[in-house]
């Protein structure tokens, strides 16, 4: 029986209820999906027949609400420093937090961030948190789900100690997780190239953040150096990082029963990856048998 719930963020063309289609298509039990155009500010509600044939897909196909990870727009700036801007962002987050709500869905994973060099690190982390809380208050259940960054630009959250710092400042414990990328975590430069290096890095996420507060992961590889600061995605195994990092995760459970997404820049070879990633993981039930 497997423990990893492995997918891709696939298309949600044509409206929510293909997602589920797509993802199973490719051999996934998880998956990740925009609810809405990712580079647009407005969007049209979702219809009940669409909320209806994405719950039946979901249902059909076999993904429960805890492997499915909604990701916000691009647009949305949490930390703005202006006000239009942020008052526009936070406005945009909850309609995302309620688009989550009426599918069903308890996650919703988001960038946390950017100063844009207009105010400091500290003040936006903070401006941050408090946009949580606002959308706490607006909207039930739903658990905002902080990616890490590569901290390209003024992006904040490529520290994990800035991820710990917005979590400090959320009232509501319980529904504010992490999502660790790992191509944005190495270019942060943080190692993961070899076992060992993996070890010292999520035990360092661990004593920063905690290991309770991993709600998801997304799967790739890195296109560019360690420590380049840069967010570039590879296929697995075919970039800087390399196997081990994947296998790694694989095999650990504490990996176990969270979405493990890959955003990997072939779509056409994800069933592939998925495949590989379950032989890993299948190494290690064998082992346990």
């Amino acid at each position: 029986m497997s423990n990893k719930f492995i997918g891709a963020h696939v298309s949600a063309a044509g409206g929510v209820e293909n997602a589920p289609i797509r993802a199973a298509e490719i051999g996934a039990n998880a998956f990740a999906l925009f609810t809405k155009n990712q580079r647009q500010w407005a969007a049209k509600p979702l219809t009940a027949d669409s909320i209806r044939a994405f719950k039946s897909n979901c249902d059909k196909f076999g993904f429960g609400p805890e492997h499915i990870l909604p990701h916000d727009s691009y647009l949305i700036n949490l930390g703005a420093p202006e006000q239009e801007k942020l008052d526009k962002s936070r406005a945009a987050f909850v309609d995302e937090m309620e688009r989550c709500q009426q599918l069903g869905l308890n996650l919703l994973n988001f960038h946390p961030g950017s100063h844009l060099r207009k105010m400091s690190e500290q003040e936006c982390l903070s401006r941050i948190a408090e946009s949580i809380n606002l959308a706490h208050k607006a909207v039930p259940d739903v658990v905002a789900v902080i990616e890490n960054t590569s901290g390209q630009g003024s992006n904040l959250g490529w520290r994990f100690e800035h991820l710990a710092e917005i979590i400090s400042q959320v009232d509501d414990k319980e529904r504010v997780g992490v999502c660790i990328d790992t191509c944005h975590t190495f270019t942060a430069g943080y190692d993961l190239r070899t076992c060992l290096e993996c070890d010292k890095t999520f035990a360092e996420f661990d004593t920063i953040v905690g290991m309770d507060y991993l709600k998801a992961m997304h799967l790739n590889d890195s296109k560019v150096e360690f420590a380049s600061r840069v967010d570039r995605h590879h296929s697995l195994g075919q970039g800087e990082i390399g196997w081990d990092c994947f296998k790694y995760i694989a095999q650990d459970s504490r990996f176990d029963s969270i979405p493990l997404i890959l955003e990997t820049i072939e779509p056409s070879i994800w069933a592939d990856e998925i495949q590989a990633l379950r032989h890993f993981e299948q190494q290690v039930l064998s082992e346990d048998n």
